[in-house]
C-alpha cells in the first residue's frame, strides 16, 4: 500500500521558509514525496476576503490567516508588491530536487488561477498555465512531470492542457483512487491522481478534531479495521505553510503512523509509475462540496461507461 505525499507550496513564505523545513522532516523519516511549487507572483492579500467568509470563520486560530501566512503574506499584492517566487526562490526549488524529491507544477498565481479558473476562457487558461510550465522549464532545464491545480480548481481547457503539455499525471482533483478523466464524453489522456484524505486545515475544528489529535483522526482513516480491510492507495495534501511550519510535529506522528501502518510513502510520480493508464477507470469530472473547505472543488465523478467498456 501507498501513500503519496502531493505538498502544495502556496507562498514566497512557504516556499522560503516551509520547503526547506519538509525536506529535513522527510528525509529523517525516508519518506519520498512530490513538492508542487508556485511559480509566479504572490498575490495573497488579495484573497483576504475569503478569510472571513462563514465557513473559513469557524476555524480554530490554528489554521487562520494570519497564523497560517503571516501579516506580511497576507499584505503581498495589495499593501506590497507580490513577490516573484520562481525568481526568487530558484535555488530553493532546485535544492528541493537535489535532494532527490520530485518538483512539479502548482500554478503560475495562486490566488488569480482560484478566483478566475470557473469560469474563464480558453485563451486566459492557457497563457496561465503556459507561464507556470515556461518558468519550470527555465528554472530546471527540463519539462514539468505534472500538475496539481491550486485549490483544485480547473476548467475543461485546464484539463486539455494536461495533456497537450505532456503531463505524466495530475492531481487536479478530489476523489478515491486513480483514473483517467472524461469530461462530457471528452477523454483527456493524462491520468487524474486525486486528493484522497481531508486536509489538516479541512479536519481542524471540525466536531472534536484539534491540533493535537488530528492526526489520530487521519490514523484512522487509513488504518485497516473490521470495517474498513480494502487495501487501497491514498495521496495526501499537506502545504508548505502549515505541516512545513506550525504542524510540522503533527506531520511527524503521521508519517511515523503510517510506517506503522504498513504504507509506503512515495512521491505522486512513483504511484503514477505503478499504473497502466490503458487499465484506469475512466471517470467523469464533476463540481461538488468537501466538508471543511468553503466553494465548490473538482470531484472525482460516476465511472464513464462507454462503448468501448461495453464491448470490451
Amino acid at each position: 500500500m501507498k501513500i503519496a505525499l502531493k505538498i502544495d507550496v502556496d507562498t514566497w513564505r512557504g516556499t522560503q521558509q516551509g520547503v526547506p523545513r519538509l525536506v529535513e522532516i522527510l528525509r529523517r523519516h525516508s519518506a519520498d514525496a512530490s513538492f508542487l511549487f508556485s511559480l509566479g507572483p504572490d498575490h495573497t492579500g488579495r484573497a483576504i476576503g475569503r478569510s472571513f467568509r462563514p465557513g473559513v470563520m469557524r476555524k480554530v486560530h490554528g489554521t487562520s490567516a494570519v497564523s497560517r501566512y503571516g501579516i506580511k503574506t497576507l499584505m503581498y499584492g495589495t499593501l506590497l508588491p507580490g513577490p516573484d517566487i520562481g525568481r526568487r526562490g530558484a535555488d530553493i526549488m532546485h535544492a528541493t530536487r537535489d535532494a532527490g524529491f520530485e518538483a512539479a507544477i502548482h500554478c503560475w498565481d495562486r490566488v488569480k488561477w482560484q478566483n478566475e479558473v470557473e469560469r474563464a476562457k480558453p485563451a486566459w487558461t492557457e497563457i496561465e498555465m503556459r507561464r507556470a510550465h515556461e518558468r519550470y522549464f527555465e528554472i530546471f532545464g527540463s519539462e514539468a512531470p505534472g500538475h496539481g491545480a491550486a485549490g483544485w480548481q480547473m476548467n475543461p481547457h485546464a484539463l486539455r492542457l494536461t495533456q497537450r503539455l505532456g503531463y505524466r499525471w495530475a492531481s487536479d482533483c478530489r476523489g478515491t483512487h486513480p483514473f483517467v478523466p472524461v469530461w462530457n464524453g471528452e477523454i483527456v489522456a493524462c491520468p487524474q491522481l486525486p486528493t484522497t484524505l481531508p486536509t489538516l486545515d479541512e479536519l481542524i475544528g471540525m466536531d472534536d478534531i484539534t491540533a493535537d489529535n488530528v492526526h489520530l483522526h487521519l490514523l484512522q482513516l487509513t488504518a485497516k479495521t473490521a470495517t474498513n480491510a480494502t487495501d487501497r492507495d491514498h495521496v495526501f495534501t499537506l502545504h508548505a505553510e502549515l505541516e512545513g511550519l506550525k504542524f510540522g510535529d503533527t506531520l511527524e506522528l503521521l508519517l511515523t503512523g503510517w510506517r506503522e501502518q504498513g504504507y509506503e510513502l512515495v512521491s505522486l510520480g512513483r504511484m503514477r509509475d505503478a499504473l497502466d493508464p490503458a487499465l484506469l477507470p475512466r471517470h467523469e469530472m464533476i463540481r461538488g462540496d468537501i466538508p471543511g473547505r468553503t466553494g465548490r472543488l473538482l470531484l472525482q465523478g460516476e465511472e464513464f461507461l462507454s462503448t468501448w467498456k461495453e464491448a470490451a
